[in-house]
């Protein structure tokens, strides 16, 4: 008999894990059953996880966090085992905007395409009409990623423009109905606004943090103390999952899989461009490559570093206006179980890191790293702005932020 797992998930590109871990039987070689929920918005997915009508959810990473820390409601313990991808998103503005800002028909230079953004923002606030962009929620990697920007470019993201919650079926809508001039968002829904011809892509998000980390799965910790056997199948099978998603060959499959009505109700060809990382930036024009658009896989993908936990807590402390807390940063680092991804993957040959955290934005090139398991390289993570986060000290890092 299989262990069976309910899945929550939103219809986007980086849900691909557990949906192709459920239909190309990689679930069932590890004795797991897969039952998918979808659902329109990161608020009903965690409410089904919370409330126990689902056992698991493909959920952004500051939701999770968020949620172990008590913040909009109380408290839950939460597990994070394995990380269903990095980076994926786009910032995207209207037409107008882009134009109003001189975006280019290519990705631009973050530095640059803000400071064309400054200007326009300045004037619209002068006018009494601020630009206002949709993120997907108040504790999303896309309102972190947004604001990490904004700021660094020299736009307060609360005082110099509007930021509003759109769901992700419903921004390229929320963008051609007038309600926001840009929204940062995850694929397939950039693209869909492109196509429509409503929006021009301006920025990818891995950008502005490459390898940033944005979805996961999460459990209630109750669960994986339950079910601890089940949860490090279920790991293995998405690693599994993910292995084969990334390879070439592959494609043309998933996007088939991805575009059904009961998954992302896509176009087949959208989904398989962001899968092989080509990106349609202007309406009308030629997809551009930018590689590892979306990473799902390679230099230990998957694992969930408690560095990467850390940031995002330094992030709501920056944009909550919160006290920072060494109590909270211990338990919002704990949320990520780094301890569950080795016992799953011991002996299989996936590279294992040795250690659980470390520096983000550090590295400029590829390195090679300390693994417990297999051989380790991780490539670039820089932050646009040439930060780096240490997460053993993050009050020095947000006091030198401003």
């Amino acid at each position: 008999m299989s262990d069976s797992f309910r899945i929550g998930f939103l219809p986007l590109v980086d849900a691909a894990l557990p949906i192709l871990a459920h239909e190309l039987g990689f679930a069932a070689r590890e004795g797991v059953a897969i039952e998918l929920v979808r659902d329109m918005t990161w608020a009903t997915v965690r409410d089904r996880l919370l409330y126990g009508h689902t056992d698991a959810a493909h959920i952004i990473a500051p939701l999770a966090i968020a949620t172990a820390l008590g913040r909009d409601r109380p408290p839950v313990a939460m597990a994070v085992p394995f990380v269903l991808g990095l980076n994926g998103n786009a910032v995207t503005f209207s037409v107008a905007l882009a134009r109003a800002v001189g975006v280019g028909d290519t990705l631009g230079d973050p530095v640059a395409v803000g400071a064309g953004l400054r200007r326009v923002a300045a004037a619209r606030k002068a006018a009494g009409e601020p630009l206002r962009f949709g993120v997907v929620h108040r504790y999303s990697s896309h309102n972190y990623m947004l604001r990490y920007w904004l700021a660094g470019v020299g736009i307060h993201p609360d005082a110099d423009v509007e930021i509003a919650v759109t769901s992700p079926p419903f921004a390229a809508d929320a963008l051609a109905a007038g309600e926001v001039d840009g929204i940062c968002v995850g694929e397939p829904w950039n693209s869909i606004a492109v196509d429509r011809g409503v929006g021009q892509i301006a920025l990818a998000t891995a950008q502005i943090w490459r390898r940033g980390v944005e979805k996961v799965l999460a459990l209630r910790e109750t669960v994986v103390e339950e079910r601890r056997g089940a949860v490090e199948a279920l790991v293995r099978a998405l690693h599994a999952a993910a292995a084969h998603f990334v390879t070439p060959e592959a494609a043309e499959e998933s996007a088939d899989i991805l575009a059904r009505p009961e998954y992302l109700d896509a176009p087949r060809e959208t989904v398989l461009r962001a899968i092989t990382d080509h990106i349609r930036l202007v309406p009308g024009g030629e997809p551009v490559h930018y590689p590892d658009f979306m990473f799902q896989y390679r230099e230990a993908a998957n694992f969930p570093w408690r560095s990467q936990a850390a940031w995002l807590y330094s992030q709501m402390i920056r944009w909550d206006s919160n006290a920072f807390s060494d109590a909270e940063a211990a338990t919002a680092s704990a949320v990520f179980r780094p301890d569950i991804y080795r016992a799953a993957l011991a002996g299989t040959g996936a590279p294992l890191p040795g250690a659980s955290s470390k520096l983000e934005g550090g590295l400029n090139e590829p390195i090679g790293a300390g693994s417990v398991q297999g051989r380790l390289t991780l490539g670039s993570d820089r932050f646009f702005d040439g930060r780096s986060f240490d997460p053993d000290d993050i009050q020095s890092y947000l006091a030198g932020l401003g």
